[in-house]
């Protein structure tokens, strides 16, 4: 669908069902876990070209037990290469939402943006000649203040 202006809202009703929508799926998923960015690191990751290497060293641990140390556990092997296959799906669809989501979210607040900078402009204008406005106008335009010496445009979406 091509992008237009977006004119929607959600109800409160919508944003608590879409709360407990999300607090479900998290519920349904309790062994979800948080990793920090040195546990990423030193892991062994497994990418889409492994997912064959992986279901082959299964066939072969299932097909030769006998080599394997008795406390090797071939099942649990395979429930992990079962849910990371799920995972993989679930992923592919909460990252298709999660774009969207952040698409429209750039999107509205583009649009936030647009006509915000037309109030300010209509307010800067209308504040040399309206009593009661110039202290409006160097409310909003605090936004465009240099911060330390680095200078924002009025234009920019900071």
């Amino acid at each position: 669908m091509a992008y237009q202006n977006i004119t929607d809202s959600l109800s409160p009703q919508d944003i608590q069902e879409i709360k407990a929508a999300l607090q479900k799926i998290q519920q349904k998923l309790p062994f979800l876990v948080t990793l920090s960015t040195e546990e990423r690191r030193k892991l062994v990751k497994m990418g889409d070209k492994s997912l064959a290497f992986v279901n082959n060293s299964i066939t072969a641990a299932q097909s030769n037990r006998e080599i394997l140390p008795a406390t090797f556990d071939v099942d649990e092997l395979v429930r992990d290469y079962q849910l990371a296959n799920v995972l993989t799906e679930l992923l592919i669809s909460i990252k298709q939402l999660t774009e969207q989501v952040d698409d429209t979210l750039m999107a509205v607040g583009s649009e936030a943006m647009t006509g915000s900078l037309t109030v300010y402009d209509y307010v800067k204008t209308a504040s040399k000649k309206t009593p009661g406005l110039k202290s409006v106008a160097e409310q909003l335009g605090e936004r465009f203040k240099a911060i330390k010496g680095r200078p924002t445009k009025a234009v920019s979406g900071s």
